[in-house]
């Protein structure tokens, strides 16, 4: 199996890295991992370049996996914790009413919704002990509290928001990769308190994920339903 890990900023790949055991001309033998850049299009087209560069090489990526960290909606995804998403939603992709937001895929113009694969996602969360819900793509961070409340009632199982998992995951769709993504929270969604947030042990927690999901990385092949 041949797994690309689409990050954001090089923190977040340095710890990904780290749990995988890469760096100081150490490899591993099935995960590349990139930092693409902050928000869903620089996701996206990272992601795609990425995967069409692999597409003309004799190994194609069989997985793509979205990772960092993010913020968690509490008390389900406490700082510290890590996310599964068994859903990545676009949550600010459509349009403001009088009645309230209204989804894209609700105006009849695209899709905001990507189901990873259902079986290796739970493993995944299970090993790990996440949580297993929707993780919501943002392209602000969300920092009130009416904004907090917003997003929960629209999404009342979302453990996590973070800005480039729907970008990753259109680009996946695209080559007909499946994807995945995996935060870990560095902070309660809510209103915003620098104060607060906790990057160093969020970090910490990616690492620590990804040290563990080293060997399953190294399984072949990649089984999908």
């Amino acid at each position: 199996m041949r797994v690309l890990v689409v990050t954001a900023v090089a923190a977040e790949a340095d710890a990904v890295s780290g749990g995988l055991g890469i760096g100081a001309g150490r490899s591993h033998p099935s995960v590349d991992v990139l930092a693409a850049g902050v928000g869903p299009a620089a996701a996206a087209s990272g992601t795609a370049r990425a995967l069409a560069l692999a597409s003309a090489a004799p190994a194609p990526y069989d997985l793509v996996v979205s990772a960092g960290i993010g913020g968690g909606f509490q008390p389900l995804a406490p700082v510290g914790s890590l996310v599964v998403a068994d859903a990545i939603v676009a949550a600010d992709l459509g349009a403001e009413t009088p009645e309230g937001f209204v989804p894209v895929d609700e105006l009849g113009f695209g899709r905001t919704v990507h189901h990873p694969p259902a079986e290796p996602a739970a493993r995944i969360a299970g090993l790990l002990g996440a949580v297993l819900a929707p993780v919501l793509t943002v392209s602000t961070v969300t920092g009130s509290a009416s904004r907090t409340a917003e997003l929960t009632a629209r999404h009342p199982r979302a453990a996590a928001e973070a800005m480039e998992g729907f970008g990753v995951a259109e680009a996946a769709a695209a080559c007909s990769v499946p994807v995945l993504e995996i935060r870990a929270v560095s902070n309660a969604v809510g209103p915003r308190d620098r104060s607060a947030w906790r990057i160093g042990p969020a970090l910490d927690a990616l690492r620590y994920g990804f040290q563990q999901l080293s060997p399953v990385f190294e399984e072949s092949p990649w089984q999908t339903p």
